[in-house]
């Protein structure tokens, strides 16, 4: 028996997170209008739009793409209501079965076994009739009149529930938005995107590949790829120095038993590599720096005066990314990071805890990264003991802790539920790219478990044994997802501290190929970063190439400058800058690289 339920009214301002699940509802009408014999997974609304998977009995082409896109406006034009209805969830797995969408059925078999009795279905309505009908839990629009400015975006593979191990269905993205202004913009921004995609940018500007040899998720870094990670890692070491950290290197594989004694697992086993059996033994691969930090911690007798003890490291860790989820450098399995872990007493924590906040700020600062906020997590104490650890008075505490130096600072941050780490709140930064992109970078996050775990405890002023607070941070992220981020960021134009190439020595003709090559030693000489252009092009398509590979200076070499022993100078964000004497340039450049602009 299906029960009809009136669709709840939605105002002449919609929210919009509806109008993009009801966009995602039209266009599964649309599909099936077009292939009868499709499949229908599922169609969410996401942030700027909406998908639906489906498993199509031939794959699509671009032109399919259109045609549904035009469907789907006939469909919206035709005016739509959408009606939801309840049926016991016995009856539904019938109606799937019969309409074979075993897809629909798998979900409702999964509900029943979780105790559901009844389940949702939302009708698309036209003149009071139901022209296609689909599981949902909604909420829905009113009518197809409020889903405004709508388009079909690109086509995707996903495996079905997000595991490689199922089949692979066909994604359809679009977008929604309540006007067509609206709509024009974010289209504008997604061109701008494409331009910055730092899969793209990577492989113009020799910086890392993947290699289906290797493995997916595991980059190759190219020699320009390793100057801008050397150059990263300098930063961050001269900055670690000032700050007082003490530098730690640390194996790539460690015994199960290492990783059950910190909790990894099995709060977090499923994200770590298969296991290797050697000698009896079972090892893994690293996929995090801390335990490892604990022993050295653990390796001395420690007392008061030794704290705060800051241990640093950039260590390489790996996990196990299911391979729908990789995302070029943004989600790789081989992680490089830059790590770190404060041990200290609770009267220490408030000052570490806003240091690195402060260390975030000003990487933030050099990096010219205006726009950021912080993202507090913290645990959800019904998933005490299985999610996270079952420590109820800690929790509370550190918590408490952690909000009050960060109201103490004005740092703007925004407080979210549920999404701590297992062993305590965290701070994840999200960061705005130049073109407004969001990316998740850095986090900051409290350890009041593994210390516990791990034995470990300093001699306070009292002479008593006391377990210290550990603070986990990586203002830098990994050297992935950083210059992931950086690629887009700067579209590929990197500042000239972190340019692969900082200078590039364009001779005219071969006649001047031997004061370039002198040009050239003494820019070496300097510790910059050079390269001369050897090739027999033409002085515009060599002027061309440097700038496609967005080299901040170029030198032309010809007559004048080598008779005047100077160089004409090209700047690749301010032109032409004349003709320079060499020490005066070197200055210029050297200045420039300290000062980090």
């Amino acid at each position: 028996m299906v029960k009809r339920i009136r669709n709840t009214k939605v105002n002449k301002g919609a929210d919009i997170a509806r109008v993009r699940h009801s966009a995602s509802h039209i266009l599964a009408e649309a599909v099936l209008r077009m292939f009868p014999d499709t499949k229908l997974a599922i169609g969410p609304a996401i942030e700027d739009g909406f998908y639906y998977d489906f498993e199509f009995v031939a794959p699509l082409t671009e032109e399919n793409l259109t045609k549904i896109e035009n469907e789907a406006k006939k469909i919206i034009e035709e005016g739509r209501t959408f009606d939801r209805s309840e049926m016991p969830i016995s009856e539904a797995i019938k109606q799937t079965k019969a309409e074979k969408q075993p897809y629909k059925t798998e979900l409702l078999e999964d509900l029943k076994a979780k105790g559901e009795k009844t389940v949702s279905f939302y009708s698309s309505m036209h003149s009071g009739k139901a022209m296609f009908s689909d599981l949902c839990a909604g909420p829905h629009v009113e009518n197809s009149g409020e889903i405004g400015a709508f388009k079909i975006l690109n086509l995707a593979g996903a495996y079905w529930r997000g595991d490689e191990k199922n089949k692979q269905l066909t994604r359809i993205y679009g977008a929604a938005f309540a006007t067509q202004k609206e709509l024009d913009e974010y289209l504008v921004f997604l061109e701008e995107a494409k331009k910055r995609d730092h899969r793209k940018l990577g492989k113009e500007l020799e910086i890392f590949i993947f290699d289906d040899d290797v493995g997916p998720g595991l980059p190759l870094w190219l020699p320009n790829g390793a100057v801008i990670i050397e150059e990263l890692e300098k930063f961050a070491k001269e900055m670690e120095a000032r700050a007082g950290y003490r530098r730690v290197r640390t194996p790539h594989i460690a015994k199960e038993s290492m990783y059950r004694k910190s909790g990894h697992i099995p709060y977090y086993e499923e994200s770590m590599f298969p296991p290797m059996k050697l000698e009896g033994e079972t090892y893994y691969l690293k996929s995090m720096n801390c335990p490892h930090h604990h022993k050295i911690f653990a390796a001395a007798p420690r007392s008061y005066r030794d704290l705060p003890l800051r241990l640093a490291e950039y260590g390489t860790v790996y996990r196990y990314e299911k391979s729908g989820e990789l995302f070029g450098l943004m989600r790789a399995r081989m992680l490089s990071m830059n790590d770190a872990h404060i041990y200290c007493s609770k009267e220490q924590f408030a000052a570490e805890f806003q240091a690195v906040n402060e260390m975030y700020l000003n990487v933030f600062k050099t990096l010219g990264i205006e726009k950021y906020v912080m993202r507090f997590s913290t645990h959800d104490p019904a998933h005490l003991g299985k999610k996270y650890v079952d420590e109820p008075c800690l929790w509370k505490e550190t918590e408490d802790m952690v909000r009050e130096v960060l109201i103490d600072a004005k740092i703007p941050f925004v407080e979210v539920a549920d999404e701590a780490a297992f062993y305590g709140p965290k701070i994840d930064v999200l960061v705005w790219s130049a073109i407004g992109r969001e990316f998740a970078l850095a986090t900051n996050q409290v350890d009041f478990a593994q210390p516990r775990r791990f034995n470990l405890s300093f001699t306070n002023e009292r002479g008593e044994a006391e377990v210290p607070v550990c603070i986990h941070r990586a203002p830098l992220s990994t050297h992935e997802r950083l210059i992931g981020f950086l690629l887009e960021h700067y579209a590929g134009s990197f500042p000239l501290w972190l340019s692969p190439v900082q200078v590039k020595i364009l001779p005219i003709s071969d006649k001047h190929l031997d004061y370039a090559e002198k040009v050239y030693q003494e820019l070496r000489e300097a510790g910059i970063r050079v390269e001369l252009d050897n090739s027999n092009e033409s002085i515009g398509k060599k002027i061309r190439e440097a700038e496609m590979k967005k080299v901040p200076y170029m030198l032309v070499v010809g007559d004048k400058e080598k008779e005047a022993g100077t160089i004409a100078v090209r700047s690749r964000t301010k032109n032409d800058l004349g003709a320079m004497a060499m020490e005066k340039f070197i200055k210029l450049v050297k200045d420039e690289i300290n000062a980090k602009r």
